[in-house]
């Protein structure tokens, strides 16, 4: 893609002028236009070194109001991103609907840097790779542009800028060792670039290569093809985006009419007795697990009084209170509804070595969202492989995924229901939206079965939890928890 690219040649100073005004002035009136069509606008800046990817931000953003826009500079790798998956530091960064973000570097500067220095074997960079295309198809494919730029100039041309740079006191501490490396062995660089540029360049996220000996040239480059962009995207919006088909490997999993319910119970002496032992021994691998830095996502969904809360107690009780956290999942906020639906998801993950349980998930895209009209029917059924595709994320980052579905029948619910509206200590678990759900159960379940064949996979699969017997599903839960983490430890 660089080495045999064939760059727009720059036009001569009065066009160039022309054609900048021109380009500013559409970028200044685009902005109210994207606010107007909520459209979340991620701006990626790359190239070599010392070839203006700052500079370059600073002119397009001189056209946009400070409230409509970041500027994100991903360079500098913290501790608390080392902890995280790969993705995490740049899919929380994502804009709000009807504003922008500009990345000073990103993803491919960090994944071709470990592949230079010899850190990252060949496995793990197709893994990083596969999931880049997955994380930028998954962004265009719910609404944003995404618009990733290459800034190119020549051995010679990075060679002349170092140089300058460090004859003057007030700027050589803008030249950095990695410069000067990536100076030195730019026929290596080139080839990496070039083959990470040709494995990323997609249709609906393609590569646009800038020519940045000249800054005002390259800032023309950036400026039309932004605008262009933007235009494309607005006409879009209304398109539907293809429903792709699941590639991961799936296990078979009943419907939850076929789980029988009555006979799963326990006795309290039992109970008491395996509650303790099993507590006990979640304990001992939570000290492993946080020894070993390894990171585990519980998910719990199920029916309306099954038991969750209950259950999700029992886990947490045996955990070190300082290595775990539990996070209640409501209707989303403002800023998180006006971004990507598995944002909220993506930053509440836990460091290494930690344990985020989540009680609601981000399986309400295929339920409630689906029958309840909160998004469209293309939204939800792209969203089993989005599903799929953001667990295998975790699972290539070294995740342990456990999901949970707390099953009881349509009685039990009534049962329980009844009881919370007549003890006043309980009334506050029930409400007017319970009773509502209630009467879409059959549509609920039928909504459940699909969501549990089509994403029960090989490395995130679906427990059910048979919880008429709440103490039943307890032990089960804690017996599940247990036997997952041992295989990983």
């Amino acid at each position: 893609m660089l080495k045999n690219r064939i760059l727009a040649e720059k036009p001569q100073e009065e066009e160039l002028k022309a054609r900048l005004k021109t380009a500013r002035e559409k970028l200044a009136v685009q902005q109210m236009q994207i606010k107007e069509h909520k459209l979340p606008v991620l701006v990626l800046l790359e190239g070599w070194g010392t070839s203006g990817k700052g500079s370059t931000i600073g002119q397009v953003i001189r056209n946009i109001d400070p409230r409509f826009f970041k500027v994100a500079s991903m360079e500098i790798i913290r501790e608390e991103d080392k902890r995280k998956p790969f993705l995490w530091r740049y899919f929380k960064e994502i804009p709000e609907a009807g504003k922008f973000v500009f990345m000073d570097s990103g993803w491919m500067d960090e994944v071709t840097r470990d592949r230079l220095m010899g850190v990252m074997d060949d496995d793990t960079y197709e893994k990083r790779v596969a999931g880049i295309r997955r994380y930028e198809r998954q962004l265009t494919d719910n609404g944003y542009l995404v618009v990733k730029f290459f800034l190119h100039i020549s051995e010679k041309e990075q060679k002349r800028r170092i140089d300058e740079l460090k004859d003057d006191i007030d700027t050589r501490w803008r030249v950095n060792q990695a410069d000067k490396w990536q100076n030195k062995h730019y026929r290596k660089c080139l080839e990496i670039f070039d083959k990470y540029l040709d494995a990323t360049d997609s249709p609906s996220a393609p590569w646009y290569v800038v020519d940045a000996k000249s800054r005002k040239w390259a800032e023309l480059q950036v400026l039309e093809t932004l605008t262009e962009g933007i235009d494309i995207a607005m006409q879009n919006q209304a398109l539907a985006v293809p429903v792709l088909q699941n590639v991961f490997p799936l296990v078979k999993m009943p419907k939850l009419s076929e789980i029988p319910l009555s006979e799963k119970t326990i006795g309290d002496a039992e109970y008491k007795e395996e509650l303790k032992r099993l507590q006990s021994h979640l304990g001992e691998l939570h000290n492993r697990l946080y020894r070993k830095k390894v990171p585990v996502i519980i998910a719990y969904e199920g029916w309306d009084a099954a038991g969750k809360g209950g259950n999700i107690r029992r886990i947490t009780e045996a955990l070190d209170p300082r290595g775990f956290e539990v996070h209640p999942i409501a209707s989303p906020e403002p800023h998180e509804k006006a971004r990507h639906y598995l944002w909220r998801f993506f930053t509440r993950l836990p460091r290494t070595g930690h344990i985020a349980v989540f009680d609601r998930t981000w399986y309400g895209r295929v339920m409630v969202e689906r029958l309840e009209g909160f998004c469209s029917e293309n939204d939800w059924k792209r969203a089993y492989n989005e599903i799929n595709e953001f667990e295998k994320e975790l699972s290539d980052w070294g995740a342990v995924i456990i999901k949970f579905w707390v099953h009881i029948d349509k009685e039990t619910q009534l049962e329980r229901f009844t009881l919370r509206q007549n003890t006043p200590q309980k009334q506050w678990k029930i409400t007017d939206e319970d009773w509502r759900n209630r009467e879409k159960w059959d549509a609920y379940e039928s909504a459940v079965d699909e969501m549990i064949q089509k994403t029960s996979t090989a490395y995130a699969p679906w427990h059910i939890l048979e919880s008429v017997d709440k103490k039943y599903a307890r032990i089960r839960a804690l017996k599940i928890v247990i036997e997952e983490l041992e295989k990983v430890l």
